[in-house]
């Protein structure tokens, strides 16, 4: 009998993981073609390729392992008796959490060892790169260059080894769920500061490139955006004649002078120089725009069904904006502790439709992992258009610019660390903004009878009216909650800076979305249009 009750178990578990490991799979596909999508064609480095794909692979891997980690608990639990299942004993239980944190403790691992140390090394050698340098000397360049970002783990590890426990006050103190949270393992503990360091640069990141891409994502669906008109082949050849004529004009004086050109001459040629160049350039996109002609026709052709398209998900992106500004409301209010803890809050009090929404659907896996897929996408996707609306920037100083098919080596692998601090927050985001009953307990229920016995012990089978739903407040015996979300609120309350610096970058990230939603929606937005001559010089002065 017990074997096969284990065998339930087992089978259950086996599925949920493999459902995981074919996610997996898309997802490296889906990493492989961002990058595929965004490198520049005749400048591919493929080390820098693979580091790209690595990273963005673990980061969406991390946020993406949720809805496994809620349907590995939840299974547990027996939804019509609110008791555990007959085969999920405590050393099951122990050994599926164990096997989460695992998972969970090596990709956060991983996507600190990328984000800091191997894409600032992959960075160093595509700059080592020269006519006569040879494999080690880029290596041990990119070694020397890189010194500075194994410094900066190591102090980030000793201060979260060395870090004081956070002392345990206030009435949430009193409660099991919120001592289990604090950690007393020195090691534990510095994980999770590095992951706090990065979470709050996410954060940053995540106001300054998502929210904008949030908000113009079904703008540009909707609207034309106005890309930079270059015109057809023939046409700037006409230019191009033009602009030979004038040159040779001007350096004609000279031919027959054995006197230098005088200044006026001189600015003129250097003018048409570079309007020769940009000539050129715009050249081969007309003739690249010419291929692909006949892939705009069918965008005329399928126009009215994208217009339909960016206004469902309009309607979707408004949806996520209110809940998760319901959310923060809630949290302000209800939350226990506050700031002390980083404004925890694992059982919501007000109404939140997506966080309901998910909970209905983590009743029949893999729904709500399709749901989480599917959101996950919509903001990796709003990364990746507010970074080509605004470019890589420094505050208001353009460093790279950002386009498919013509971004550098080195702008992907910057733009690779943005889309992973912005996935770290979106992380922190989904799981305590947007959904936080789902993502700490799924749709666990438990038994709550108004006899005097002890929970757990009570079957409420025919008494489906005393089940409810799992929160900090129940019972610890029948109620599990998951791993991220533990480990998300560990960083929260044994670091309340993070989880205050986090939690009101929510508001940050509401009051720019919506800004610029009412400023695309009342002007057409324009993606970044800095001629290109300019960002090839300063990339190539920055390069240097």
């Amino acid at each position: 009998m017990m074997e096969t009750l284990a065998t339930g178990g087992t089978l259950t578990s086996g599925l949920i993981w493999s459902t995981g490991a074919a996610v997996l799979v898309a997802l490296i596909i889906a990493s492989s073609t961002y990058v595929k999508l965004y490198e520049k064609r005749y400048e591919r480095d493929s080390f820098v390729s693979f580091v790209c794909v690595l990273t963005l692979t673990s980061l969406l891997a991390t946020i993406c392992l949720l809805p496994v980690d809620i349907a590995l608990v939840s299974s547990t639990t027996n939804n019509k008796t609110g008791l555990k299942k007959d085969w999920a004993t405590d050393k099951a239980v122990r050994n599926i959490l164990l096997g989460l944190r695992v998972v969970y403790y090596s990709l956060y691992s991983l996507d600190v060892v990328l984000c800091l140390l191997v894409t600032p090394f992959a960075y160093f050698w595509y700059d080592e790169w020269d006519g006569d340098s040879t494999t080690w000397t880029r290596i041990v360049g990119a070694a020397k260059d890189s010194i500075f970002f194994v410094v900066f783990i190591v102090i980030l590890l000793l201060v979260g080894f060395f870090a004081p426990a956070v002392a345990q006050k206030g009435k949430h103190a009193d409660l099991d769920f919120f001592r289990k949270l604090l950690i007393e393992n020195h090691g534990e503990r510095a994980l999770t500061f590095i992951i706090g360091v990065l979470l709050s640069l996410g954060v940053i990141v995540f106001v300054a490139y998502t929210a904008p891409g949030f908000a113009l994502f079904p703008i540009t669906l909707i609207k034309k955006i106005p890309a930079l008109s270059v015109g057809t082949p023939d046409e700037i050849q006409a230019k191009l004649d033009i602009n030979s004529e004038l040159q040779r004009a001007v350096l004609g004086k000279y031919a027959t002078l054995d006197a230098p050109m005088n200044a006026k001459d001189r600015r003129e040629i250097v003018g048409l120089q570079k309007e020769e160049k940009k000539l050129r350039r715009q050249k081969e996109i007309a003739k690249e725009s010419q291929t692909a002609g006949w892939w705009g026709t069918v965008g005329q052709v399928l126009r009215p069904i994208r217009v339909i398209l960016g206004l469902v998900l309009l309607a979707v992106s408004a949806l996520i904006w209110v809940s998760m500004f319901i959310t923060a409301i809630d949290k302000v209010t209800h939350s226990r502790c506050g700031a002390s803890c980083g404004y925890i809050l694992a059982h919501l009090q007000m109404f939140n439709p997506v966080n309901y929404i998910f909970l209905k659907s983590s009743h029949v896996f893999p729904i709500d992992y399709i749901l989480t897929l599917l959101v996950v996408l919509l903001f990796f996707l709003s990364t990746i258009i507010g970074l080509t609306f605004i470019g890589i920037r420094f505050l208001w100083i353009r460093i790279f610019s950002f386009r498919r098919n013509r971004t550098d080596p080195r702008s992907m692998l910057i733009s690779t660390v943005l889309l992973s601090l912005a996935g770290l927050a979106l992380n922190y985001y989904l799981a305590m903004v947007l959904f936080p009953d789902y993502a700490t307990f799924g749709g666990q229920l438990y038994c709550a009878p108004p006899s005097a016995s002890p929970p757990g012990t009570v079957s409420c089978a025919n008494h489906r009216e005393y089940l409810i739903a799992c929160t900090e407040e129940s019972d610890a015996k029948t109620c599990t909650p998951s791993v991220m979300s533990s480990f998300l609120n560990r960083i929260t309350l044994n670091f309340p800076f993070f989880g205050a610096w986090a939690f009101w970058g929510t508001f940050a990230w509401l009051g720019v979305s919506l800004i610029c939603l009412i400023s695309g929606i009342i002007r057409t937005p324009s993606v970044d249009g800095v001629d290109d001559d300019e960002i090839e010089e300063e990339e190539a002065l920055l390069g240097n």
